[in-house]
C-alpha cells in the first residue's frame, strides 16, 4: 500500500479523542490527491472543517447545508466541466443523518442522473454532533439520547448501500477503518469510473458509541468480523463482489463491547446475531463472479 507522502489534515482539530473518522479521512484524502474539490455537509466534519477562521483540511472544501451534498458535488462537477478541469476530482462527504436521512432525495436524484463524482459516506450511525441523536442508520437495540433505557432503537438499520446498488450507479462498496489496504484499493478503483460512485464508511465513535477512545479500531473491525457490517463491493447494481470472509465470531463480541447496548437481554444479544446470521446468508445468495470484470461503466 504506497499512499502519498504528504499530508491533506492539519494536525490538531476539533474531533473527539479517538474518532475514527478522522482516521478513515486522513487515508482517503491520501488517495484523492491534492487535485480534488469536496462538498461537505453539516455534521462531525462540517462543524469542524466549517470553523472560522481554521479548517483541519488542506485541500478545496465547500461547506453546504445539511441536505445537500450530492446536488452541491453535482453544481461543483458542471462547473469544473465548463471550465475544461474534468481531471479534478469531486467527492461529497456526508455522515449517516445527512446521507440516510435528510441527505437521500438529493443523492438519490444524483445517482438517477449518474453523475460523475464520489459520494463518501463517513457512518457513526448516529447524529454524534448534535448529541447522540439516533438516524436510521442506528442499530436496533441501540441506546442514544432520543431513544433512551426503556425505549431502545426498534427498528433495524437501514441497507444504503443496497438502496444505491438499486439504482444501478457504476460503482458502490462498503468499507473500514480496520482494513486501510481494503478501503485504499476500493477509493483508488472509484477514481478510475465515470459517473456517481457510492463508499459507505464504517466510523467507530467511541462518543456514541460509549467504549473507551483506546478501542477505536478494535470496534470497526469487530463489527467485520462478526459479519454485521460486512466489506463487499457492488458494479453496476449487479455484479456483486465480497472483499472479505471474516469466518465467524459471535455478535455478542461486539454488543457487549458498547455501552450503547448494555441494556439488551441475551435473548435481544440473540437476536441481533439472528438478523446478522440472515444478512449475510443474503448476502452470499448475491456474490457470484462478474462477466464483465472491469470496475464498472467507462466513457
Amino acid at each position: 500500500m504506497n499512499l502519498d507522502t504528504k499530508e491533506f489534515l492539519y494536525p490538531g482539530h476539533a474531533f473527539c479523542p479517538g474518532c475514527g473518522f478522522m482516521i478513515g479521512l486522513r487515508t482517503v484524502l491520501k488517495v484523492m490527491g491534492e487535485n480534488t474539490v469536496t462538498a461537505i455537509t453539516a455534521g462531525c466534519l462540517g462543524t469542524n472543517s466549517g470553523l472560522f477562521p481554521s479548517s483541519p483540511i488542506k485541500i478545496a472544501a465547500y461547506n453546504t447545508v445539511f441536505e445537500s451534498a450530492a446536488a452541491a458535488a453535482s453544481g461543483i462537477r458542471a462547473a469544473l466541466d465548463m471550465k475544461g478541469k474534468g481531471e479534478t476530482n469531486v467527492m461529497a462527504i456526508a455522515g449517516d443523518g445527512g446521507t440516510f436521512d435528510i441527505g437521500l432525495q438529493a443523492l438519490s436524484a444524483a445517482a438517477e442522473r449518474n453523475e460523475n463524482f464520489i459520494f463518501l459516506c463517513y457512518d457513526n450511525e448516529g447524529y454524534m454532533n448534535t448529541g447522540i441523536q439516533k438516524s436510521s442508520a442506528t442499530p436496533w437495540g441501540a441506546w442514544t439520547t432520543t431513544t433512551p433505557q426503556g425505549m431502545l432503537k426498534s427498528s433495524h438499520k437501514k441497507n444504503m448501500l443496497e438502496i444505491m446498488a438499486l439504482h444501478r450507479i457504476p460503482y458502490a462498496a462498503t468499507a473500514c477503518i480496520a482494513y486501510p489496504e481494503d478501503l485504499v484499493r476500493k477509493v483508488e478503483r472509484a477514481k478510475t469510473i465515470q459517473g456517481l460512485r457510492f463508499l459507505h464508511l464504517l466510523v467507530s465513535c467511541p462518543s456514541g458509541w460509549k467504549f473507551s477512545p483506546d478501542k477505536t479500531i478494535r470496534m470497526a473491525r469487530l463489527a467485520v468480523e462478526t459479519r454485521i457490517f460486512p466489506l463487499y463491493e457492488v458494479m453496476d447494481g449487479e455484479h456483486y463482489e465480497l472483499s472479505l470472509d471474516p469466518g465467524y465470531h459471535p455478535a455478542k463480541e461486539y454488543i457487549r463491547a458498547q455501552a450503547r447496548f448494555q441494556y439488551l437481554s441475551d435473548e435481544e444479544v440473540d437476536e441481533i446475531q439472528k438478523e446478522a446470521d440472515r444478512s449475510w446468508e443474503r448476502l452470499l445468495k448475491k456474490v457470484s463472479p462478474p462477466k464483465d470484470k472491469r470496475p464498472g461503466r467507462k466513457t
